[in-house]
């Protein structure tokens, strides 16, 4: 078989699963899998947040999975069209959303202003610590001997290695004080869920079927990789979220919009910044106008955000956002789940600079194939950035399990964004190198 028929092959398998039923068989294999990965965090996992998550989640996710079967033998009787098309398969997708993200999320915020201990991972805090230092002092972050004067079990705390618009989620508690809606990932989830509805409803009036959408929302708000994630921390929830709205605005031209939308997201997490370059190389096969627009918002919005802290303590920045992630912070980053690249860098001799070597190389192919095949329209940029950081996710020797979360929504809204691909009358398809 040729290497060119194993995506068509691939492709062709997940269409057959998706009507398969009408996407109900898919949907009963995604949420009984999510039963019982649920039940299984619940059970083993070491990191009470995440216990808390599975156990909470569980439930909603085992209803979901009956009410599936329950739609599949109605559909085999030929029976309550609507409960088993479209419509019924949307309202239990919101269901499972509100079940298995909303409900843990708001137990563990309310139980967390309590005062009960356990209830949200590092990353919540070390955003709201931020807000503070950011209405205090004009910049989120502390210096090298400032976390160096905290208590050696706060020392890690100390650090904020996101951009600096991430400590504007900090402040409702940096504010208001401590309360239930004040915890960071309420707002995680509010701002995710306005954009994630803003993307679905853009691509819906375009007149994207139903179908597709439901899948793309499961990928985000529903599956483990994300309910999990927001419900015990959540900040990069928004980060995907801004990022699968610009391809959404992308897949519809609007390129000034889009560069906006992942602007925003690269000035919350440094992970947005392949996503930038993919989407304006995407805008330069359309033209001048439109990588002008892109760069406007997607490289200008970040470089805004760093200067007010690059202007207040420089040190401090460069402590957080480039020392710590690279491994030179006073402490270690606790980011190290047993992926290819952390496992080469731990166990093998010389293995950081055998992990750096294989990340280059990954690097290497994707600005390759993006030459030979540029990101001409958003399905197949949002496949780049997929592919992209799925290798990353992998290869990176300081990774989590959380980073997988990015590739998994990118690819899974490729079918989405292929069902857009606007006439490009008069704009000439770009082939850099033959």
């Amino acid at each position: 078989m040729r290497v060119a028929a194993v995506p068509r092959a691939v492709r062709g398998c997940r269409d057959r699963l998706e009507r398969s039923a009408g996407g109900l068989a898919t949907d009963a294999a995604l949420y009984g899998c999510s039963t019982l990965f649920a039940v299984g965090i619940g059970v083993v996992s070491a990191l009470p947040p995440h216990r808390i998550w599975g156990l909470t989640a569980a439930p909603g996710y085992l209803i979901a999975t009956v009410v599936v079967l329950a739609q599949l033998a109605a559909r085999r009787r030929g029976r309550a069209p609507r409960l088993t098309g479209r419509p019924g398969r949307a309202g239990l997708t919101l269901f499972a959303v509100a079940a298995t993200t909303g409900l843990p999320l708001l137990w563990q915020s309310s139980r967390r202003a309590a005062g009960l201990p356990g209830h949200a991972q590092e990353e919540v805090r070390v955003v709201e610590h931020a807000g503070q230092r950011l209405l205090e002092t004009g910049t989120p972050y502390l210096s090298r001997a400032e976390i160096a004067a905290l208590p050696v079990a706060d020392q890690l705390s100390g650090y904020m290695p996101y951009q600096p618009g991430m400590a504007l989620f900090g402040l409702p508690r940096a504010l208001a004080g401590t309360a239930w809606w004040s915890d960071a990932r309420v707002a995680f989830a509010v701002v995710t869920a306005v954009l994630l509805a803003s993307a679905v409803l853009l691509l819906r009036r375009a007149g994207t079927p139903t179908g597709p959408l439901i899948r793309a929302v499961q990928a985000v708000a529903v599956l483990p990789a994300g309910a999990l994630a927001l419900a015990t921390g959540g900040d990069d929830l928004p980060v995907v979220a801004l990022c699968l709205l610009a391809l959404a605005l992308t897949a519809h031209r609007r390129h000034g919009a889009a560069g906006l939308a992942v602007g925003l997201a690269a000035a919350l997490k440094l992970i947005a910044w392949p996503v930038v370059l993919v989407l304006a190389i995407h805008a330069a096969t359309q033209g001048r106008r439109a990588m002008t627009r892109l760069a406007a918002g997607g490289l200008g919005l970040p470089i805004m955000v760093l200067l007010p802290a690059q202007f207040v303590d420089a040190a401090a920045l460069a402590e957080n956002v480039l020392r710590f992630p690279l491994g030179h912070g006073l402490v270690g980053s606790p980011a190290a789940s047993p992926l290819p690249g952390h496992l080469i860098a731990t166990y093998l001799p010389g293995g950081r600079i055998i992990g750096a070597l294989l990340l280059l190389a990954a690097g290497a192919a994707i600005a390759g194939w993006l030459v030979r095949r540029p990101a001409t329209d958003a399905a197949r940029a949002a496949l780049v950035c997929g592919y992209g950081l799925l290798a990353a996710s992998l290869l990176m020797p300081a990774t989590r399990f959380g980073y997988l979360l990015y590739p998994i929504a990118f690819l899974m809204w490729v079918p989405v964004l292929r069902r857009h691909r606007p006439a490009a009358a008069g704009v000439p398809q770009v082939v850099l190198v033959r």
